[in-house]
């Protein structure tokens, strides 16, 4: 599995270009820990014990991270960037919450669940909760236009995952449909976490809008290299199982463009592992063959790099700068974790 990716040097070890970012903030970014902290605490013992296992899981902590450097970036000097990355981190969190209870997923990043370890109920609640904190911060920060952002963001979140659930295991599904599911899923809190430092900063709405336009489009291709990833060997390396996916019946855009080219024989196949839910041992390396054979992991790849060009040229109008290039470089790291 290959990608072409053409613009920075960061490419040839992209894991530099998130180091770099974090470094880059890593003031904020702690104060930004501090209040996660902070605001997980409560009276019910249960509720931090959850949330703490998940955020301490937690990931790069890429989106918070795109906040307080596109804040900088846009010449912001104050606190507020810190609440509001807390902030995009609780709704990502709640969200991971109630997709592995809907995906019934034991497994996050490697580690148990927490579904797993705790039950579906808590962790369904405890999403709740950290959905309630993310809004005390919007709130507190006192903005509507902050609050009107991150507010459509969260539904946009849900109407995705809403959206996967009506296509899953159908294979009439359309490339505009799984484009529009990981654009609410995925893009939404990305172009969101960016487009919010810019208003923090009190810039033109130009540059709002370039952001926005950045944010999105690097979740696009986000998504779109997790979803080759999830029929990859790569996927190892990452603590994740290969096949996830698959078995889920989820339609993804190396699914789509495999049954698409495929013959009708090969769509059969497709149509009983996915929409019947009949599936062998057998059946998920006659998958990854069918995607090889029909060139579908090169071309999901080739759009996200496509994806991760556009976000790109939407930083074209801000000034040359530390957080510009640490945010144009972050482009390759999400694109090159497919490696």
């Amino acid at each position: 599995m290959s990608v072409v990716v053409t613009h920075t040097a960061s490419d040839l070890n992209p894991e530099a270009a998130l180091t770099t970012l974090t470094d880059l903030v890593r003031d904020d970014l702690e104060l930004c820990n501090r209040l996660i902290v902070e605001h997980m605490d409560s009276p019910v013992a249960l509720i931090p014990q959850l949330a703490a296992h998940i955020v301490a899981a937690g990931g790069k902590r890429l989106r918070p991270l795109l906040t307080l450097a596109a804040a900088r970036m846009c010449g912001y000097r104050g606190k507020r960037h810190a609440a509001l990355a807390a902030c995009v981190e609780f709704l990502h969190t709640a969200t991971l919450l109630h997709d592995d209870v809907v995906d019934e997923s034991n497994l996050r990043r490697g580690q148990a669940s927490a579904n797993a370890l705790f039950g579906n109920k808590p962790s369904v609640l405890v999403g709740d909760f950290l959905f309630a904190r993310a809004f005390q911060l919007m709130v507190r920060d006192g903005s509507l236009r902050v609050l009107a952002i991150l507010s459509q963001a969260a539904a946009t979140i849900v109407e995705g995952e809403v959206l996967q659930l009506v296509t899953q295991n159908d294979t009439a599904t359309t490339e505009e449909q799984y484009l529009q599911v990981i654009a609410g899923k995925t893009a939404a809190l990305f172009a969101a976490a960016t487009e919010i430092g810019a208003v923090v900063a009190d810039r033109p709405e130009a540059e709002a809008l370039a952001l926005h336009r950045y944010g999105h489009d690097l979740g696009m291709a986000f998504q779109l290299v997790d979803d080759a990833l999830d029929y990859s060997a790569r996927q190892a390396e990452l603590g994740k199982t290969v096949g996830d996916d698959f078995r889920e019946g989820k339609i993804t855009m190396p699914v789509l463009l495999a049954y698409e080219r495929g013959t009708e024989e090969e769509r059969v196949f497709w149509r009983r592992v996915l929409e019947e839910r009949e599936q062998t041992e057998a059946d998920l390396p006659q998958a990854l063959s069918l995607m090889q054979r029909h060139r579908a992991f090169e071309d999901t790849l080739a759009r996200a790099n496509d994806y991760g060009q556009s976000a790109l040229e939407a930083l074209a109008c801000f000034p040359d700068g530390p957080e510009r290039r640490s945010l144009a470089e972050i482009v390759g790291f999400c694109i090159a974790r497919a490696r």
